[in-house]
C-alpha cells in the first residue's frame, strides 16, 4: 500500500513536469522475423515513445541498470561491482553537471522527444511492476536519461583510464577493466568494383549489459528514418544508416582528459597550494547501500573531494584531481539526434559543429559517394610548456585549461574523399587512416600533441588488405571486416614484442619445448578452427590481464619481459593439457559464445579485425565477453541503401523469448541478416504489428 501511495504521488509530480501527451495509437511497432523493432509515428516524439517502449519490452533489465547507475543505486542490485559504478558516477559529478546545464542545453523539440521517451518508460514500469528491480525507482525524469548519457560519454572517452592511472589499476570492476575498441571502414567508387559506396559499422563493446547494442529502425513523418544501434536507454540511434548516409563510431585514444597531483600543505589537513595560495578541498560524500545477499544491504559512505581542477581522489596519502570535457557539456544526446536526421555531408557536418561529444572517432559514408574519417571531440586549449600525457602539477593555473574553450571543428583531424577511395580506423592513430601516401602529416597539425604514434595489428592489417587490391568487391570488403589474422611480424598495441613469443628458444626452455614448436607452426590466424590459436589466446589473455592489473591503459605500448612470456606459455600449456589432454585445440573448442544453455564455438583473439575478448566459463573453457558486437554493413547504391546486420545473441534480452539467441549461429559464422527500411518489405516479413500501451 505504501509503495502504491508513493508511486501515485511521484506520478502526480511527474505529470506536472511532463506536459507532453502521446497517443499510443499513433505509434506503430512492427517486428520483423528476427524481432527487430521498426517503429513508425507521425512525429519524432511518437517515435521516441515507441523506441522507449520497444526497448523496455526487450531489455528493461539493462535500461534499469543505466538508470540505477545514474541514481547511484546500482549497488543495491549488483553489490560490490555496482558500488564501484555508483561511486564513479558520484565522482564524475554527472548529476550536478546535468542539474546545472539542463535548462539551457536543449532545443524545445528535443526536450519534447526526451519527455516522450520518459513518458513511455514510466508507463511501462507502472504496467509491469513485477519487472521493477527497486522501490522508488520510477517515475524517471528527462534529467535521469541525460545523466546516463553524460556518464556513458565520459566512460567512452579516457576517463576510466585516468582513474585507473590514479588507482594503479586496483579497481575491480569488469566494465572499467575491459579494453574498449572498434573498427570502422568506408570505401567509395574509387575503390569498389561495382561503383557503390560501402560502410562497415563494427563496434567492439561488451556483449551484454547497459553498454551493449540494441538494434532498431526509427521512422517518422518528420524525416527521421534510420536503422542502427543504440544502448538500452538511448533516445536516438548512436550509429547506423538512413536512406542517404551512415556513420560508425570507434573509441579514440586522443588525450582529452588530465590527471593532476595536488601539492598539499605539510601540516594543515585538506589544504592544497594553488598559485601561491592555500585552498581547502571541498569534502563530498556519497552514501551507498550495498547488497550482500538476498535482500540484505549495508550502508557504505565513500568520501571524495573537489578542487579547482575538478573531482579529486586520495591515494596512499596523495591527492589527485581529474579534469575532463564530459564534466562540462551534456548536449551529446541532441547532437546524435541531428546526426540521425542529416540528409547529406553538409548537414552531417553542421550537426558535428555542435561539438558536443568529448571524444569519439567518426567514419562516414553516403549515397553521393562521399567518405570521411574524423577524430572528433573536445580538445582543450592547453599550455604547451607541460607534458599533458603524464600526471600534471596541480598547483598552478597554468595547467588549468578553461572549460568549453576548445579547438574548433575546422581544427579537427579529418580526411574526406582520399584518391585511393578507402578509409579506416581501428582505434589507432588518426595519422594512419588511409593509403600511406595520403595520410595526414602529424608534424603539420595543430593538435599533434594530443596523440602519440600508436598503431595496432588491426590497423596495419586493414591498410595492407585494402592496399593489396586496386578494386574490391562487396564480398572482399566483408572479408576484410571479418579478417582474423596477425601481421608478420605479429604486432599488438598493448605489447610491442608479441612476436617474441613465437621465437623463444626451445633449448633454453625445455619445459615448454612442445608448446614452442607448436607456436612455430601457427599461421597467425585466430580462425575458429585453428589448432594453434588456443595457445596464443591463453597467452595473450594472461599478458593483457597483467597490463590492466598494473594500471596500463590499452593504448600504452609495453615491452613484456621474457621471463613473463615464458611463464604465460607454461600456464597455457598446463591449462590445455589439463582440460583438453592435448596442446592442439581448435580455438572454437576453447572459447564459446554463450547464452543460456546454448554455447557455440567462436573465433577471434584481441587485436585481429574480428576481435573477441574472453572470460572464464566452465570446464576449462572461456566465453566471449566483449569485442565483435553489433555489426551493420551498408552498400549505398543508386536504388537506395542495402543493409545487412547481426547481433551477438538476438533482439531480445528476455530469457525464453524466441529472439533471445536466434542470431547466434549467424554471428559465429560471420553471416548477417538482410535488413530494410522499406515499409512494404518490412510488412512482407513481419512477425508482429502492434501499438504500445
Amino acid at each position: 500500500m505504501k509503495k502504491t501511495i508513493i508511486y501515485i504521488i511521484l506520478s502526480f509530480i511527474a505529470s506536472a513536469i511532463f506536459s507532453i501527451e502521446i497517443n499510443p495509437k499513433n505509434v506503430r511497432i512492427i517486428r520483423d522475423q528476427y524481432g527487430v523493432p521498426h517503429i513508425y509515428g507521425n512525429t519524432d516524439e511518437e517515435v521516441a515513445y515507441g523506441l522507449a517502449w520497444a526497448t523496455a519490452e526487450d531489455d528493461f533489465k539493462s535500461m534499469q541498470e543505466n538508470l540505477l547507475t545514474a541514481r547511484c543505486r546500482l549497488s543495491e542490485v549488483k553489490g560490490k561491482d555496482g558500488a564501484i559504478m555508483d561511486f564513479l558516477c558520484a565522482v564524475l559529478g554527472a548529476r550536478e553537471t546535468v542539474d546545472k546545464n539542463f535548462e539551457t542545453s536543449f532545443s524545445p523539440k528535443f526536450r519534447n522527444i526526451l519527455s516522450a521517451y520518459v513518458l513511455a518508460v514510466n508507463k511501462y514500469a507502472k504496467l509491469h511492476p513485477e519487472k521493477v528491480w527497486l522501490d522508488n525507482t520510477f517515475p524517471i525524469t528527462e534529467k535521469d536519461v541525460i545523466v546516463g548519457y553524460t556518464i556513458g560519454l565520459a566512460l567512452m572517452s579516457n576517463v576510466p583510464f585516468s582513474i585507473m592511472k590514479i588507482t594503479n589499476g586496483s579497481i575491480e570492476n569488469n566494465f572499467l577493466r575491459q579494453p574498449k575498441g572498434s573498427n570502422a571502414f568506408a570505401v567509395n567508387s574509387h575503390k569498389t568494383k561495382d561503383g557503390n559506396t560501402y560502410l562497415g559499422i563494427n563496434s567492439h563493446q561488451p556483449l551484454e549489459g547497459p553498454y551493449s547494442w540494441y538494434e532498431a529502425h526509427l521512422h517518422s513523418n518528420e524525416g527521421w528514418n534510420i536503422l542502427g544501434g543504440t544502448f538500452p536507454g538511448g533516445v536516438t540511434i548512436f550509429h547506423g544508416a538512413n536512406e542517404n548516409l551512415g556513420w560508425a563510431h570507434t573509441v579514440s585514444f586522443a588525450d582529452h582528459d588530465d590527471v593532476y597531483k595536488l601539492k598539499m600543505h605539510p601540516t594543515e589537513k585538506l589544504k592544497y597550494q594553488f598559485d601561491g595560495k592555500w585552498l581547502t578541498l571541498k569534502v563530498k560524500k556519497v552514501r551507498i547501500w550495498v547488497k550482500l545477499f538476498w535482500i540484505f544491504k549495508i550502508p557504505i559512505t565513500k568520501t571524495f573531494y573537489e578542487s579547482v581542477y575538478g573531482p579529486t581522489l586520495e591515494k596512499d596519502g596523495n591527492y589527485y584531481a581529474l579534469r575532463f570535457p564530459a564534466a562540462f557539456d551534456i548536449r551529446g544526446a541532441e547532437q546524435w539526434y541531428q546526426m540521425n536526421k542529416a540528409k547529406n555531408l553538409d548537414e552531417f557536418q553542421s550537426a558535428l559543429k555542435t561539438m558536443a561529444f568529448p571524444g569519439l572517432n567518426i567514419m562516414y559514408a553516403d549515397k553521393f559517394d562521399n567518405i570521411m574519417y574524423i577524430d572528433y571531440g573536445q580538445f582543450p586549449k592547453r599550455n604547451k610548456h607541460y607534458d599533458w600525457w603524464h600526471v600534471l602539477p596541480g598547483d598552478t593555473s597554468a595547467t588549468l585549461w578553461k572549460a568549453n574553450d576548445y579547438y574548433t571543428y575546422d581544427s579537427l583531424l579529418k580526411v574526406i574523399n582520399p584518391e585511393c577511395g578507402f578509409l579506416f580506423n581501428n582505434n589507432n592513430t588518426p595519422f594512419f587512416c588511409t593509403k600511406k601516401s595520403e595520410n595526414m602529416n602529424k608534424n603539420l597539425n595543430s593538435l599533434k600533441d594530443f596523440y602519440f604514434a600508436y598503431n595496432d595489428n588491426r590497423a596495419l592489417r586493414t591498410e595492407y588488405l585494402f592496399s593489396s587490391k586496386e578494386k574490391i568487391s562487396y564480398d572482399e570488403f566483408k572479408a576484410i571486416k571479418y579478417d582474423q589474422k596477425f601481421m608478420n611480424p605479429a604486432f599488438n598495441y598493448a605489447m610491442i614484442n608479441i612476436e617474441d613469443i613465437l621465437h623463444l628458444d626451445p633449448k633454453k626452455y625445455p619445459q615448454i619445448k612442445e608448446s614452442l614448436e607448436l607456436l612455430k607452426k601457427w599461421n597467425r590466424s585466430a580462425d575458429v578452427n585453428n589448432k594453434q590459436a588456443s595457445m596464443v589466446a591463453l597467452i595473450v589473455k594472461q599478458i593483457i590481464d597483467k597490463l590492466v592489473d598494473e594500471g596500463h591503459f590499452p593504448a600504452v605500448r609495453t615491452r613484456i619481459k621474457e621471463w613473463f612470456l615464458v611463464q604465460c606459455v607454461e600456464e597455457a600449456q598446463a591449462h590445455l593439457l589439463k582440460y583438453f589432454g592435448t596442446l592442439e585445440v581448435p580455438l572454437g573448442d576453447l572459447q564459446k559464445l554463450v547464452r543460456g544453455n546454448k554455447a557455440l564455438p567462436i573465433g577471434g583473439i584481441p587485436d585481429v579485425n574480428a576481435t573477441m575478448w574472453i572470460s572464464k566459463y566452465k570446464n576449462g573453457k572461456y566465453k566471449a565477453e566483449a569485442g565483435e558486437s553489433y555489426i551493420e554493413l551498408v552498400q549505398f547504391t543508386e536504388n537506395g541503401p542495402i543493409i545487412e546486420s547481426v547481433s551477438p545473441y538476438g533482439a531480445s534480452n528476455v530469457e525464453g523469448n524466441k529472439h533471445y539467441d536466434d542470431q547466434m549461429e549467424l554471428f559465429v559464422q560471420h553471416k548477417c541478416k538482410k535488413m530494410s527500411m522499406n515499409l512494404d518489405d518490412i510488412l512482407k516479413n513481419k512477425e508482429s504489428d502492434y501499438h504500445p500501451e
